[in-house]
C-alpha cells in the first residue's frame, strides 16, 4: 500500500477497539497448532482414507503434508507482513483489498466454527463408547462447557493445561508404535510392506487425491497458530517458524502411525469400502485384533481427551476471528471487545462456542451425524487458503512498495499452493463443493449489503 515501504502492516495500523496480550512463547504456538492438528488425527478418519485411497493411506498424508507446505509457507510469508490477529482474514485484507478480505474471513469462518464441533463429536463418541450409560451427545456438551471455561480463563491458562494434554497424546501414541513395531516383528505384516505407500492392486493418483481432500482437515493448525499473532511474544519470525515446526512434527506422525497401522489392519481397503459402517472403528479394531484391548482403551481416552482439547484450540482461533472482523467493523461491534482481566476476547469467543454446541450436539443426536458434518467442513478452509496464496502474489508483486519481489517465493511458490488447493477442492464430495458454494453465496450478500450500506464505491472492495 502507498507509503507503507518495507513496515509491516501492523506496526502502521492498529484499532484501539480491543487489544490482545503477547503472552504466548514459542513453545505455547507449537503446542496450540499440535493441539488442533491432533498428534493421532489420523485414527477417525484411518478408515474412510484407507477404502478411499484404495490402501494408499501413507501415501495420502504425504501428499497432503507437500500440499500443505505451499499453505505454510504462504502463512510464513504474511505474518510477517500482517502480525495481527484474524490470520487468513487479515492477509487476503492488505494482499487483495477489503472485499477479498472479507470473503477470506467468511469462508474460513465457516471451519472454525464447524471443525470444533467434529472434534467435540470425536470426544463424545469416543467418551461414550467408555461411558455407554451416558449419551453421546452429553458427553459432547460437557467436553464443549469444560474447555470453555479453560479458554474463558485466558490464553496462558489454555496454553499450560494444553501442553500436559499434548504429552499425554504423544506419549499414548509412542506406546502405539512401539507396540505395533513389537506386532509386526513378532507376527509379520498383513500385506506387503509398500502397499501404504502404493494401495492395493496399483497406485491410483485420483483416489489418492480424493482422500487428501479429507485428509487436509486434520492440518488446519496453521492456520490457529498464525491468528495468535498478536499475542505472540518474539515476533512475527516466531509465529513463522511455529507453523513450519508443526507441519513438519504433524507430517511425521501421521505417516508413521498410518504406514503401521495399514500394515497391521485386519481389513483390506476393498472390504472397509464394501462396509461402510466399519470404516469408523476401523483404527480401533486393528489395535485391538493386533496388540490387545488395553492398547484399545488407552487409545480411546486418549482420543477422547485431545479431541476436546483439539477443539480448544480451534475454538479460541474461532473467537480471534471473529474479533478480528469485529475490529474491522465487518461484524458486530460487540465482539470487538477484550475482557480486561484474561485478555480474551470474551463476546466473540462466546458466540463462537453457541454455533459450535449447537452444531456438535445436533450431530451428536443423530445416527449419521458425524458423516454429515466432517463431509463438509474442509471447503471453506480451503477456499480461504485459495485467497490465501493469492494475497502473497497480490501484495508483494503489486501493492508492496520497495525492493522488487522474488519470483520464486513470492510468484511461483504460491502459484503452487494454489493449484494444489484447486485440485483438492475439485475432488471434494458434491454435499461439501454444495455447502461451500451456498455459504461464499451468503457472504457476497452480506458484504453487498454492507457496502451498499455504506455507500462504498469499487475501490473500496
Amino acid at each position: 500500500m502507498p507509503g507503507m515501504g518495507g513496515a509491516t502492516v501492523g506496526e502502521r495500523a492498529h484499532d484501539d477497539t480491543g487489544a490482545l496480550r503477547r503472552t504466548l512463547s514459542f513453545r505455547d504456538l507449537v503446542v496450540y497448532g499440535l493441539l488442533f492438528i491432533a498428534p493421532m488425527a489420523p485414527v477417525g478418519i484411518f478408515g474412510t482414507l484407507q477404502a478411499t485411497s484404495h490402501g494408499a493411506i501413507t501415501a495420502v498424508y504425504v501428499v497432503a503434508t507437500v500440499a500443505m507446505a505451499f499453505t505454510a509457507y504462504s502463512y510464513a510469508q504474511m505474518v510477517r507482513v500482517v502480525p495481527k490477529a484474524g490470520s487468513v482474514y487479515a492477509y487476503a485484507r492488505v494482499g487483495l483489498g477489503r472485499g477479498a478480505g472479507f470473503v477470506a474471513g467468511w469462508m474460513a469462518m465457516l471451519d472454525y466454527l464447524l471443525i470444533p464441533a467434529v472434534a467435540y463429536l470425536f470426544s463424545g463418541i469416543a467418551l461414550h463408547a467408555l461411558v455407554p450409560q451416558v449419551h453421546q451427545w452429553v458427553w459432547t456438551a460437557v467436553a464443549v462447557v469444560v474447555t470453555t471455561l479453560l479458554n474463558l480463563r485466558g490464553v496462558r491458562t489454555a496454553a499450560v493445561v494444553g501442553f500436559a494434554v499434548l504429552a499425554l497424546e504423544i506419549a499414548v501414541l509412542v506406546v502405539f508404535v512401539v507396540a505395533a513395531v513389537w506386532a509386526l516383528a513378532a507376527h509379520g505384516a498383513q500385506r506387503g510392506w509398500a502397499v501404504p505407500l502404493t494401495g492395493e492392486g496399483g497406485f491410483s493418483l485420483d483416489a489418492v487425491l480424493a482422500a487428501v481432500s479429507v485428509a487436509v482437515l486434520s492440518y488446519l493448525g496453521f492456520d490457529a497458530i498464525a491468528s495468535f499473532a498478536e499475542e505472540a511474544s518474539g515476533g512475527s519470525r516466531r509465529v513463522a517458524r511455529a507453523v513450519v515446526t508443526c507441519l513438519v512434527v504433524a507430517g511425521v506422525l501421521f505417516a508413521v502411525q498410518t504406514y503401521l497401522a495399514a500394515l497391521l489392519a485386519p481389513m483390506s481397503a476393498a472390504e472397509l469400502a464394501a462396509r461402510p459402517g466399519e470404516q469408523g472403528a476401523a483404527f480401533y479394531t486393528t489395535v485391538d485384533s493386533a496388540v490387545g484391548g488395553w492398547l484399545h482403551d488407552l487409545v480411546a481416552v486418549s482420543k477422547a481427551i485431545g479431541a476436546a482439547f483439539a477443539a480448544l484450540a480451534g475454538q479460541a482461533a474461532a473467537g480471534r476471528l471473529l474479533f478480528a472482523m469485529a475490529r474491522d467493523r465487518r461484524l458486530p461491534g460487540a465482539m470487538a471487545k477484550v475482557d480486561a482481566g484474561s485478555g480474551v476476547p470474551r463476546r466473540a469467543l462466546l458466540g463462537a462456542v453457541l454455533v459450535t454446541l449447537v452444531a456438535a450436539v445436533w450431530a451428536a443426536a443423530r445416527d449419521d451425524g458425524l458423516d454429515r458434518l466432517s463431509s463438509i467442513v474442509n471447503v471453506g478452509a480451503l477456499s480461504a487458503f485459495a485467497l490465501l496464496h493469492a494475497s502473497v502474489i497480490g501484495w508483494f508483486r503489486f501493492r508492496r512498495q520497495g525492493a522488487p519481489p522474488s519470483v520464486l517465493r513470492h510468484v511461483v511458490v504460491p502459484l503452487l499452493g494454489l493449484a494444489v488447493v484447486v485440485a483438492v477442492v475439485v475432488e471434494a464430495s458434491p454435499t461439501a463443493q454444495i455447502v461451500g458454494g451456498v455459504w461464499l453465496l451468503a457472504g457476497l450478500v452480506v458484504l453487498a449489503v454492507q457496502y451498499a450500506r455504506a455507500g462504498a464505491g469499487p475501490s473500496d472492495v
